[in-house]
């Protein structure tokens, strides 16, 4: 089976995805910053192997229903190719005048196998969907987890709506790859064989006209193959830059509104159709001339069986019905042929996308260390070293910072919009890494722990809070199936939301929306603090964490953060000061370089630092 799908998917493959880089630029504004989209068709040219190894690695689990899948096709070969022998003999006894029941017993064996025939095409379908269908959502499901573990800059430069389009559009226009790709050129191809043989049976000059026939055939069809991938390949990256400003735009409806942008915005949406039109237009071109070139070769296999077949008939070398035979394998011929030329065109679309999703796969993680050591202690020392960074070449956000945070003490981090505060969280979070500089745990460099193991050790809990459309179990858990219901309930006691729990409709199972459409922003932010208990982190980030909250819910969330910082190490990046008493020291930032930094009694008490003149000034006014 491994031989047959090797020698009948090179044959199609081998011309495939040569190197061509005709194609054009896109550039548009995100983030401030200018983007460039190459609408390519510069191909990978990818080998046989990885379209075998992504057909093997999908279709290895249902196995048994692949190989069912392919005795159903292969065994339609056989009937194909044997009916029409049944019907010669049917012609050839009826005009040499033999006995009715014997004429009977082949009509009827005749409507039999195609009964059978349309019997084995239902379970080809049936079968060839269900292998599709689970092979796609398989793959679905890698392409998303590969997504979700990239870095946060891959996330920064692509929009949802084009992640969207990648893991699921893609992937549906390979439903057919995956279900009846190979099975079909494999048993297009047998059946071409099969036609063949039984021609040189019946007659050896009709046998190798139609051979010659076939390999020309063949030969135009390897020629003209591939010469619509490049346009595809455009097309499914037109249409994904399409999905992804749409989801952009539909994001910031109000903002489009406010500043009168929306005439720009249709503008643009009119360029993206148009590039979607334009590629398409060029995409179903080539193909037209592969339907064509095969339309002309299939009119000259029909001259070539009657003009044949009329010769050896006057020749009185062949009957009537083997005249007949012929013109009926040229008929079946067309049918691989013309199948052929489908899953061709199928190929300029499947090339395409393997292409796209090779491309994807093959995306990296910066910060991957699985092979690290593990953090063992609570709670966690944390130390920067000389640090730098920048989310560009350019800006540094962060600029030699150095600072020292011992076990179970509480850092306040002080700064103005922009100075580099959150950056912090997301380095020691490890959702970037450090070019310059050095970040320690335990007097470890984080690049040397486990990935797992320190994020599970870290909890960062923001003003925004992202909810799932899942049950309430599932949002504090984040679908982790070993916490207990009971802790889950203990925890939301101690945060003072046991009344809360008692007054949902279905308990734990209470489903939850995203966004902001089952919680307010109190019931929210304590809910994330469940979370974090859940957890149980030797380190704790909260990044301005009340500062959207009413009164009496900050009270609540006051208490729970007493709780939280309790044999814990913290960092409060302050937006009041009244979250500032919990902390032993001090670090103000201004523009990524360290103003001030130091014990806070010290530096209140102290007329010249900066920190007192906050105190006396207002830290909302002053580090607005």
């Amino acid at each position: 089976m491994h031989f047959a799908s090797w020698l009948f998917l090179s044959l199609w493959s081998r011309y495939a995805l040569r190197n061509n880089h005709s194609g054009l630029l896109d550039h548009r504004i995100v983030n401030h910053e200018l983007r460039i989209t190459y609408y390519g068709t510069y191909n990978m040219n990818l080998s046989f192997k990885s379209y075998y190894n992504l057909l093997a690695d999908h279709i290895r689990p249902q196995k048994k229903r692949f190989f069912l899948l392919a005795t159903l096709l292969f065994g339609s070969i056989g009937l194909r190719i044997f009916a029409p022998q049944i019907m010669r003999k049917f012609i050839d006894s009826a005009l040499a005048g033999e006995a009715l029941q014997t004429l009977t017993w082949t009509a009827l064996a005749f409507i039999s196998i195609a009964l059978i025939q349309q019997v084995v095409a239902i379970g080809v379908t049936w079968l060839g969907e269900n292998v599709a269908w689970t092979a796609t959502n398989a793959l679905r499901a890698e392409l998303a987890e590969h997504a979700l573990y990239l870095d946060m800059k891959f996330h920064n430069d692509h929009m949802p709506g084009e992640l969207i389009e990648r893991i699921d559009g893609d992937v549906t226009e390979l439903a057919t790859f995956f279900s009846q790709f190979a099975l079909n050129l494999i048993a297009n191809g047998l059946l071409l064989i099969g036609i063949l043989i039984a021609l040189f049976i019946e007659d050896w000059r009709a046998g190798l006209a139609f051979t010659i026939y076939s390999f020309l055939t063949i030969f135009i069809l390897g020629k003209v193959k591939d010469i619509a991938v490049p346009h595809q390949k455009a097309r499914r990256e037109a249409e994904a830059q399409y999905y992804g400003f749409i989801e952009e735009q539909l994001n910031g409806t109000e903002d489009i509104r406010s500043s009168g942008a929306v005439d720009f915005s249709i503008r643009e949406l009119f360029r993206h159709q148009r590039e979607i039109f334009t590629h398409n237009r060029k995409a179903h071109f080539k193909r037209w001339i592969i339907e064509n070139a095969m339309g002309l070769a299939l009119t000259s296999g029909t001259l070539l069986a009657i003009t044949s077949g009329y010769w050896l008939f006057t020749a009185g070398l062949v009957t009537i019905g083997t005249v007949y035979l012929f013109v009926h394998y040229i008929a079946l011929l067309e049918e691989p042929f013309w199948a052929m030329t489908h899953e061709i065109e199928s190929f300029q679309t499947i090339g395409a996308c393997v292409e796209r999703l090779t491309e994807f796969k093959a995306l990296k993680r910066e910060a991957n260390n699985e092979a690290g050591l593990e953090i063992e202690s609570h709670p966690l020392k944390l130390s920067f070293d000389d640090v730098t960074f920048s989310y560009n070449e350019s800006d540094a956000v962060l600029n030699r910072l150095s600072f020292d945070l011992p076990t179970g003490s509480v850092l306040g981090l002080l700064g103005r919009t922009g100075s580099g505060k959150t950056t912090i969280g997301r380095l020691i979070f490890r959702l970037y890494d450090v070019k310059h500089g050095s970040i320690k745990i335990n007097d470890v460099d984080i690049k040397n722990l486990q990935l797992d193991s320190l994020r599970k050790n870290i909890a960062i809990v923001t003003q925004d809070v992202q909810l799932f459309k899942a049950s309430i179990r599932e949002n504090l858990t984040f679908f982790d199936r070993t916490i207990s219901d009971e802790k889950i309930i203990n925890t939301l006691t101690d945060l003072e939301l046991g009344d809360w729990y008692k007054n949902l409709p279905n308990g734990l199972d209470t489903e939850l929306e995203t966004g902001s459409k089952s919680l307010s922003a109190g019931e929210a932010q304590l809910l994330a603090f469940t979370r974090v208990f859940l957890k149980n982190p030797g380190l704790v980030i909260l990044d301005e964490a009340s500062s959207r909250l009413d009164p009496a819910t900050e009270v609540k969330l006051e208490h729970a953060i007493d709780k939280l910082l309790k044999g814990r190490t913290a960092i409060i990046i302050a937006h009041k000061l009244d979250t500032l008493h919990r902390a032993d020291n001090v670090l103000i930032l201004e523009k990524g370089n360290v103003l001030e930094y130091g014990n806070r009694k010290d530096l209140a008490e102290n007329s010249s630092s900066r920190f007192h003149q906050l105190l006396q000034t207002g830290l909302e006014e002053v580090l607005a």
